[in-house]
């Protein structure tokens, strides 16, 4: 697995900020090379300097942009440690995962990251490469075509996509209480994620969700959140069988009809749990 990072302390731009940086940051990236809709690991590090505060609760800048420095999407998000516990020489190390978006761009890119005040122009001066706006350049990929990757079919099970009204790169699909997925035999190790989420209130214990392949259970979970979460499913190549073809089955064992358990509601639909991307990942 190929790691590439960049270190915002090692780079120094063209354009110039007078304030002395309050510390330093880094990203690191598990791919160089991401088709889009696949997953990636990203690892965020920070490090305040000697004698530096926060005394406001920062949030993460992460802006991806395309070869001319224009915007494409964000990972924006409050860090796993308020920004104001931060101590010089203990520096804050934590991983997230995203699918990169459906983006009408293959190429170069870059990820920027800083740290901001939500809903102000407080940015925090650090070491660093400036992009502009105390936004600093931490790391480079290459955005290659969706048809690198394995291509899921949803069969059986699936109500119809839809698409958040704020951000049209965010999709999902509700299943009924069992949804299957075809997929070609990878015929290697790989890695199954599943990203989801529920709405555990509708019922009286929390669902049980059960991932199988033909007739080999391979992960059982419960859901009880109603925060995104990604399962990560690590499968051996004996389990997806000789067919060139697999099918994978998702069960719940409980299901709702939100017409039914929410007053003033009309969907009649039955669902089980929304899933914003399934994803097979050879080794």
């Amino acid at each position: 697995m190929l790691a590439l990072t960049v270190s915002l302390a090692a780079a120094c731009g063209a354009k110039k900020d007078t304030a002395a940086p309050l510390g330093s940051a880094s990203l690191t990236l598990n791919h160089a090379k991401i088709p889009l809709g696949s997953p990636v690991e990203l690892t965020y590090r920070f490090e305040l300097a000697p004698g530096a505060q926060l005394d406001k609760e920062y949030w993460v800048l992460a802006h991806f942009l395309d070869a001319n420095d224009e915007l494409m999407w964000t990972d924006d998000h409050k860090p796993p440690v308020p920004s104001t516990q931060w101590k010089p020489g203990t520096p804050i190390e934590y991983k997230r995962t995203m699918f990169v978006p459906l983006y009408p761009y293959i190429g170069e890119a870059t990820v920027s990251i800083g740290l901001y005040v939500p809903g102000s122009n407080l940015r925090v001066p650090l070491s660093g490469q400036l992009v502009g706006q105390r936004s600093y350049r931490a790391a480079k990929i290459q955005l290659q075509p969706q048809t690198d990757n394995v291509f899921l079919a949803f069969l059986d099970g699936w109500h119809s996509p839809e698409v958040a009204p704020q951000n049209q790169f965010i999709e999902w699909q509700w299943t009924r209480k069992n949804a299957t997925i075809r997929f070609r035999n990878p015929k290697r190790n790989a890695t199954f994620y599943l990203h989801y989420d529920g709405m555990p209130k509708f019922f009286p214990t929390a669902q049980t969700a059960t991932v199988s392949i033909g007739d080999t259970v391979v992960d059982t979970f419960q859901v009880t959140t109603t925060d995104e979460q990604i399962r990560r499913i690590a499968l051996k190549a004996a389990q997806f069988g000789n067919d060139d073809m697999v099918v994978a089955r998702i069960s719940l064992d409980q299901s709702f009809v939100p017409a039914m358990a929410s007053p003033g509601s009309r969907d009649s639909r039955e669902l089980g749990i929304r899933v914003f991307h399934a994803f097979i990942e050879p080794q």
